[in-house]
């Protein structure tokens, strides 16, 4: 592929690793700590037009009623052919997104997955059953714990007392978990999705804004049953501060299911120089993703009245007008900031989350299926947050939500997963 070189502080910690899909096609990527240059040669060059609204397809219409901020011109990425474009400095948005599915017996389902319960919460213990109902979960793989309910975070000594009951209870054939709540979010200065999924590491605090161990279900594709093959449960949080949005989200995840919905991805690159990094390899996720999907690089800060949205990333500390826009069934979308894994603030709701700044479960609320955001700082390093490329590539090929988005992740231990697990909008009915 006319890689070069990753370069990190050890030789352990290096390592390339080619994940084929079934049809040949390849996903390629280097992982290092800490990230350095690294180029991917793809046929096509990125350029920006002045002034004009030119995207991946320019002969496509854009859909009626969108809007860009004053101010911010909406422009788009082209391809020129012949010339070459290379990713810089982050090497994995050079996705080739035309893997096939995995075949149907290696999917996980509803069989693979156990339902978290705080049976001291009603709003958890009403979100649980509710989705145990809706995906039809089996009785063994509800497992209810017990602790006081509406905190930010849990001790390091309780939550190791809950996940030792967690683990007892699980059944083997489980490989991932869905946890029925949106409070605590944290223990200590991990999100409580990695902290379940990895235990809680202590090493996580020392330096938030450092380099953190690489997930070994970073990137892997080729891994079918996580517990099985890396003795890794990846969670996710049913999140909702009310049952009626709890609901909504679980009905949103069960209706995307097998609808191959059509829509946009929204990838925008805004004026804010901090949070925009991802945005350096937008046009690289447009190039590798645009004949599976309909994909839109814009110039602005925000996205108005877009009818059509699945999927929507941006850099931003609080995204405007996320309630204008229609999200399909199955829809991710999230911003690179500091806090926006803080999903509650003192009220117990999302409007003072975030500490100062929007809260993921804003976009939840919004109409979103999934989200992601990060508990306590960790800097702007864009492998401490999702990889549109790789989240949209599994995403499409029949991967559910869960596998997608932890897969996506380089360095998760800072961020907390939100959504509906099992929503997988390109797979079988």
């Amino acid at each position: 592929a006319n890689m070069e070189a990753v370069t990190g502080p050890t030789a352990q910690q290096q390592r390339v690793l080619l994940v084929a899909g079934a049809a040949g096609v390849l996903v390629a990527f280097a992982s290092g700590a800490p990230w350095r240059a690294s180029r991917f040669p793809v046929r096509g060059t990125l350029s920006r037009p002045p002034n004009s609204w030119t995207a991946t397809r320019p002969s496509e219409q854009e859909p009626s009623g969108l809007k860009i901020s004053a101010g911010l011109q909406p422009t788009g990425w082209v391809r020129e052919p012949g010339q070459v474009a290379s990713s810089g400095n982050w090497p994995l948005t050079n996705v080739i997104s035309n893997q096939r599915g995995l075949a149907p017996g290696t999917r996980l389902d509803s069989r693979h997955l156990a339902v978290v319960i705080n049976s001291a919460d009603p709003l958890s213990e009403a979100i649980g059953r509710y989705y145990v109902r809706a995906r039809q979960i089996a009785p063994e793989q509800v497992i209810r714990v017990r602790f006081v309910p509406g905190r930010s975070s849990l001790s390091v000594a309780e939550f190791r007392r809950i996940r030792r009951q967690v683990e007892r209870q699980t059944p083997e054939r489980v490989q991932a978990y869905a946890l029925a709540w949106a409070s605590p979010w944290r223990v200590g200065c991990q999100s409580i999705t990695s902290a379940f999924s990895f235990g809680y590491r202590a090493e996580v605090c020392s330096g938030s804004c450092g380099t953190a161990s690489i997930s070994p279900y970073f990137a892997r594709g080729d891994v079918k049953r996580p517990w099985d093959e890396l003795r890794l449960r990846p969670s996710m949080l049913l999140a909702a501060t009310t049952a009626a949005a709890g609901r909504s989200l679980i009905d949103r995840g069960v209706a995307a299911d097998g609808t191959r919905p059509p829509g946009t991805v929204y990838l925008l690159s805004t004026s804010d120089s901090l949070r925009n990094v991802r945005s350096d390899h937008f046009g690289a996720v447009a190039f590798a993703l645009g004949r599976r999907l309909r994909v839109r690089v814009l110039w602005s800060d925000v996205l108005i009245g877009a009818p059509d949205v699945i999927a929507y990333f941006t850099g931003l500390t609080n995204v405007p007008s996320i309630e204008s826009n229609h999200y399909r069934p199955g829809a991710v979308a999230d911003q690179l900031t500091s806090s926006s894994g803080m999903l509650t603030g003192p009220s117990g709701r999302s409007l003072d989350g975030g500490n100062g700044q929007m809260s993921a479960l804003r976009w939840l609320e919004a109409g979103v299926t999934g989200s992601y955001g990060t508990v306590v700082e960790p800097c702007n390093s864009p492998a401490k947050f999702p990889d549109p490329g790789l989240l949209l590539t599994y995403y499409r090929r029949g991967d559910t939500l869960i596998e997608s988005y932890w897969r996506s992740v380089a360095m998760p231990d800072q961020g907390v997963f939100i959504g509906e697990p099992l929503a997988r909008p390109w797979g079988r009915r």
